[in-house]
């Protein structure tokens, strides 16, 4: 591996440092989400619905007190807020919870894209380096012009294999953000279903008014 890096060239370096950043967001992200599955409580998201459906606030608040679900967290907070604005109150917390989750994604993005633009800048250098040599010494060290053609393709192949390897995990953290997106809007919109069940004349005019 350390001959195959070094036949690579100067190129190899910045590569390195790339799979080297992928890396680290990746097992960043996975001890995330791995906390954030431990911690949902489904059951005490139906409960808490539940009682929202009879209007037991009080017992809401104390049910969810330590809880670290980001659903229960949201709910909460569109109830702290339901005599003012409870749906802008659950749209500001999830989109705290959901910059949470998106976090350091952009950095994979950028590294599927920077990765295989160094792997051809990598392989333009070989090439210059292969037809340097065979400008100067002719075909008399054939040695010298394959090892700028193996440099080129090293530095490819590692640019390549570093995005392939980065597009999946982006992906499947991709696809659990609009998982958990969707789980938001739909215990978010049926907690304001619950509330409006609950205040159903609130902004309707008082009989015999105008």
């Amino acid at each position: 591996m350390l001959e195959i890096f070094y036949s690579g060239g100067p190129v190899m370096y910045p590569l390195l440092v790339c799979s080297i950043i992928v890396l680290t967001v990746i097992i960043e992200r996975i001890f995330f989400w791995i906390r954030l599955d431990t911690n949902r409580d489904q059951a005490l998201v139906d409960e808490v619905l539940e009682l929202c459906r009879t209007g037991d606030w009080q017992t809401v608040k104390l049910k969810s007190e330590n809880s670290k679900d980001i659903i229960i967290k949201i709910l909460v907070s569109g109830i702290l807020h339901k005599e003012f604005s409870m749906g802008k109150a659950m749209e500001a917390a999830a989109n705290e919870e959901v910059k949470r989750m998106r976090q350091f994604m952009s950095v994979l993005d950028t590294m599927i894209t920077v990765a295989p633009l160094l792997g051809i800048f990598g392989t333009v250098i070989g090439i210059i380096t292969s037809f340097e040599i065979l400008g100067t010494s002719g075909i008399e060290h054939p040695h010298a012009v394959t090892a700028g053609i193996a440099q080129a393709l090293i530095t490819t192949a590692t640019g390549l294999g570093i995005a392939i390897l980065t597009v999946f995990p982006y992906n499947y953290f991709n696809s659990k953000v609009e998982r958990a997106v969707h789980d938001i809007e739909k215990y978010a919109t049926s907690l304001e279903i619950v509330y409006e069940k609950l205040t159903p004349n609130s902004n309707r005019p008082v009989e015999g008014k105008q």
